[in-house]
């Protein structure tokens, strides 16, 4: 981050690999799988459970409960006035308030979507509250890689710096659809998608980092699902156009290559000696428009169970707000957090053999499918 920019650390920062990083986050891992997995609870559940509902703090100084609000507090304005962010997936959920919370801290905010009523609709909602916001709303399918091209071309004829990219627009889909591109269409808008945007966007990244003395930083929003995934079922061509469709097997094998993606490309950066970061986080259960599509009386009655185990969308856009933000996380790369905090990821996507691979069959496959004239790697 800028040298001359004042920022309060918490107090309560400690070393993510001491004994208490490490309790809690196998408490947290605990908690979330089994939850998500609705298994009879333990004593050790119980206890992990007990933690999340209190919102006991991690090594972070922040927990379950913390807001993103509050992990903004401490950063400086005359800092974040110098931001630019682009956020996708910002017209609802927790987009929508992780669009409000940087507006209302004074980041010039960048806001592609596919539906350009709704997010003029969230434009207005957010100025009535920060008058001084500073919006800019362009259109993008994140499902199709013209669309994308197009938009990138958009953003970077503005001439405006590029300081933070948040890839968080998320799609389930209970039904095999496919994108514009005859792939898979939750792989292609989570995955794929972001995958390419953020290729494209890189070097103004890194080249604003460089002028600003800011560090860049990258989000890509996960989730603790990619746990679900299993070594042998995570294959590429299937996630490309399955032949047996299970949309939540889909939308858990995205959110594996989001992690996977930021590990290697964490890597790449670390080599290029590029100020800018890139990491995952899980944003914990929070009921959002994610399954608007998957509705019924089983859904209906399991949220219900489970509503004091939601997480508002302030409180589950926290940890995106502590990994874009906050001075905590500066220098870090290539990590999982959920809750705020560091946390261990699954083994598979800890690989990083296997995020090199799953990166360079996705180059190799937007190459094919790029435009000619158009330049997306450098």
């Amino acid at each position: 981050m800028h040298p001359d920019i004042p920022y309060v650390v918490n107090t309560a920062s400690q070393n993510l690999q001491s004994p208490l990083a490490s309790s809690f986050c196998s408490s947290q891992n605990a908690f979330y799988g089994a939850i998500l997995q609705f298994k009879f609870p333990s004593c050790d559940l119980m206890k992990a459970t007990l933690k999340y509902l209190a919102g006991i703090a991690g090594p972070s100084g922040y927990g379950s409960k913390t807001t993103a609000e509050q992990v903004t507090q401490v950063c400086s304005v005359s800092f974040t006035s110098q931001l630019t962010a682009i956020i996708t997936g910002a017209t609802s959920g927790i987009g929508a308030e992780t669009a409000r919370v940087l507006a209302k801290r004074g980041v010039r905010l960048v806001i592609p979507a596919r539906d350009l009523k709704k997010a003029a609709i969230l434009k207005e909602a957010i100025k009535k509250q920060s008058p001084w916001a500073d919006i800019i709303l362009l259109e993008i399918d994140l499902s199709s890689f013209a669309s994308i091209q197009r938009f990138c071309a958009q953003f970077l004829s503005l001439g405006l710096p590029l300081h933070i990219l948040i890839n968080n627009a998320g799609k389930f889909s209970q039904k095999l659809e496919f994108s514009e591109d005859k792939f898979e269409l939750s792989f292609a808008t989570n995955y794929l998608g972001h995958f390419l945007l953020t290729e494209m966007l890189l070097d103004k990244m890194a080249e604003t980092a460089e002028q600003t003395g800011i560090e860049g930083r990258i989000v890509n929003v996960s989730s603790v699902v990619h746990n679900w995934v299993k070594r042998d079922k995570f294959c590429f061509s299937q996630m490309l156009n399955p032949k047996n469709y299970n949309g939540t097997r889909a939308y858990a094998q995205s959110k594996l290559a989001n992690i996977l993606h930021a590990k290697e490309l964490s890597r790449q950066l670390k080599a290029r000696n590029a100020n800018v970061a890139i990491n995952a986080v899980h944003p914990g259960i929070v009921k959002t428009g994610i399954t608007r599509d998957h509705k019924g009386f089983i859904t209906d009655s399991l949220y219900f169970m489970a509503s004091k185990l939601l997480k508002s969308t302030s409180q589950g856009s926290a940890s995106t707000f502590y990994v874009a933000l906050n001075p905590q996380t500066r220098g870090v790369n290539g990590k999982y957090f959920a809750d705020c905090n560091e946390c261990h990821c699954s083994a598979l996507a800890n690989d990083e053999i296997e995020a090199h691979k799953l990166w360079k069959h996705t180059r190799a496959l937007i190459h094919r499918r790029s435009f000619p004239g158009i330049t997306i790697f450098s």
